[in-house]
């Protein structure tokens, strides 16, 4: 399966459409904002000789900040065109081509008094990271403007990339992402060498003499073909995996392919939050041991974001129903919980637990996940349909329309009418170009417990978790709908995750739950219970957190407050509880109001 572009798509729902609105409309001005008043743009100009006495500003890899808005701006302009948003982009285009070396290079921390230094240090200081966000930046305005003033440039950086790194002189990245970029170069370009320098640096890590130190905390302990579980930096990791699904993509190399099961079953079955989330130590940003999972979660908004590329790779790659499921939790929690309401506030960090203390920020010094967040929901249409030889795939339920051709000659729109998430509900509506026999595969995700559907109001079938496929000869006008069950769900976490050990989390559809203290007075919600076997009850409210669902449910809370300064008390009778209704709010929206205590573990 290969994925639609985003601008074949159109979301015109009333949950990602607004939120794409939000980012074309506010998020990306803010962000542009922020990296002109930080120095990020000043640097590209100190490099090309327009401001040439200013010294460096922030940190050594802000660059990849640039390119990541930049991203993200060039497919929001195709969505919602802004003439006033394409012109900062031209001008800050300009100033980064201004800024390119002869020779194609790149990098304003290295362009002036450190140029002799450049390619030093490969482990610690981000450049091929950087030209990796740079060549995905071009490939994205190409594709969604037309223009190709940044790929021009981006040729020549990758030329001097794959010239400068070859089998007779390996190098990689101490922070992986230039791999799925020259992957991404070689499908637009369609110059080989592109892709074989991205499989060489997925190959070079793990080698004796090491190439980056020898670090798990690099991926540079193991060949990959050899990793038996995520370890280290989790972006770095997931990074590396959504390269290595790329390569396996294009080459289709099995032992590649091994290694990326092997590794989706350890993320997916140790090592991932009920959010989709990644990363659980706050030291190193890193994975931790199997099921070493604590609520404190570091759980940063960059590897959620990592988790649906890597999940949208092996949906490609296999047509497996689980990789779509992923992709969503992720997408729908551990990623929109890093983005504030009104698009101008960000989590770095997205705990499962917390007292009222963290909150979002309108920037960063280490700025990488607020720009991450911008170009995710500016491509975020691209990643509902997919289409291989005779199949239309329909991944994720959004209300709008896609243009799709399939290789067997179909071509036409299909649309989509539904309120989900919030309403399981969908109806899908074919206007072809001409009728057509071929497949047409709707996901039913692996919450449904059970689902129907029927084709142009026949006797409805019962389906479960997994693609529905209905192959036959379609015409326009032909409709089909799905009713998911939305029933909420309550979960518990393997006996080995300490921190969620006789606890449950609470979800309905796609979105997990939380308990926030502002929406459940009189009672702390780190002391609450709840019967595994409640039932919560569903209820939309338009006036709060934009209009969501709420959940509700009859539970206890403990009398905490009567241990008064007791830490500790001989083991006795169970402290007292009350009856109170818990009110749970989507996770995403969770800190968006009054600060307090909020907790998904319940």
């Amino acid at each position: 399966m290969s994925l639609l572009s985003p601008a074949d798509v159109r979301f015109t729902d009333s949950f990602w459409a607004p939120r794409m609105r939000t980012n074309a409309e506010t998020t990306l001005y803010a962000q542009r904002d922020q990296i002109e008043t930080t120095g990020r743009l000043d640097n590209f100009r100190r490099a090309s000789g327009r401001k040439p006495d200013l010294p460096f500003q922030g940190i050594f890899f802000n660059d990849s900040d640039v390119y990541k808005w930049l991203e993200g701006a060039a497919w929001s302009l195709k969505t919602c065109p802004d003439e006033k948003m394409a012109e900062i982009v031209r001008g800050a285009v300009q100033d980064i081509v201004a800024a390119q070396r002869p020779d194609g290079y790149l990098n304003t921390y290295y362009a002036c008094d450190l140029a002799d230094q450049r390619w030093t240090n490969l482990k610690d200081m981000h450049e091929l990271y950087c030209a990796g966000h740079f060549l995905q930046a071009a490939v994205a305005r190409v594709r969604a403007t037309g223009d190709t003033d940044l790929m021009d440039a981006a040729v020549r950086v990758a030329d001097n990339i794959a010239a400068t790194f070859n089998k007779d002189n390996p190098g990689a990245c101490g922070h992986q992402e230039c791999e799925m970029a020259l992957v991404e170069m070689y499908r637009q370009t369609g110059d080989r060498k592109y892709l074989d320098t991205a499989v060489m640096m997925i190959s070079a890590r793990g080698r004796k003499p090491p190439l980056l130190g020898g670090s798990p905390y690099h991926q540079d302990h193991l060949p990959y073909n050899e990793l038996e579980e995520n370890v280290g930096h989790a972006v770095r990791m997931l990074y590396m995996n959504c390269g290595a699904a790329d390569v396996a993509l294009e080459t289709g190399d099995p032992d590649l392919k091994k290694a990326l099961d092997r590794l989706w079953n350890d993320f997916t079955g140790r090592k991932m939050y009920i959010t989709g989330g990644a990363g659980a130590r706050h030291e190193g940003e890193a994975f931790g041991g199997p099921y070493e999972l604590p609520s404190r979660a570091y759980a940063e908004t960059c590897a959620a974001i990592a988790v649906v590329m890597w999940s949208a790779r092996m949906l490609c790659m296999k047509g497996d129903p689980e990789y779509a499921d992923v992709m969503e939790r992720a997408l729908y929690n551990g990623v929109l919980s890093g983005l504030s309401l009104d698009g101008t506030q960000y989590f770095y960090e997205n705990p499962l637990s917390d007292r009222g203390n963290h909150r979002r920020k309108e920037w960063y010094g280490c700025a990488c996940c607020p720009p991450n967040l911008a170009r995710l929901l500016a491509e975020l249409p691209g990643y509902a349909m997919g289409v291989s030889d005779d199949t239309l795939w329909v991944n994720l339920y959004v209300r709008g329309e896609a243009r799709f051709a399939l290789k067997n000659g179909t071509s036409g729109t299909i649309r989509i009418d539904t309120d989900y998430p919030w309403d399981g509900k969908v109806v899908v509506t074919l206007e072809l170009d001409r009728p057509s026999e071929f497949s047409l595969k709707l996901r039913i995700p692996d919450w449904v417990d059970a689902a129907s559907d029927s084709i142009n109001g026949e006797m409805p079938v019962v389906a479960t978790a997994g693609y529905i496929k209905e192959h036959r000869l379609w015409k326009t006008g032909d409709r089909i709908e799905l009713n998911l069950g939305m029933t909420p769900r309550t979960w518990q976490a393997h006996p080995r995750v300490e921190g969620a050990r006789g606890r449950v989390a609470v979800s309905r559809g796609s979105l997990v739950y939380c308990l926030e203290a502002v929406d459940n007075p009189g009672f702390d919600v780190w002391d609450a219970r709840v019967d595994p076997r409640a039932e919560w009850t569903p209820a939309f409210h338009e006036e709060i957190l934009n209009g969501v669902v709420t959940l509700r449910a009859v539970g206890s809370a403990a009398d905490s407050e009567s241990w008064g300064n007791d830490l500790y008390r001989p083991a006795g009778p169970g402290t007292r509880e009350r009856a109170v209704t818990l009110t749970a709010v989507p996770y995403y929206a969770w800190a968006n109001r009054e600060p307090g205590p909020m907790t998904v573990f319940i």
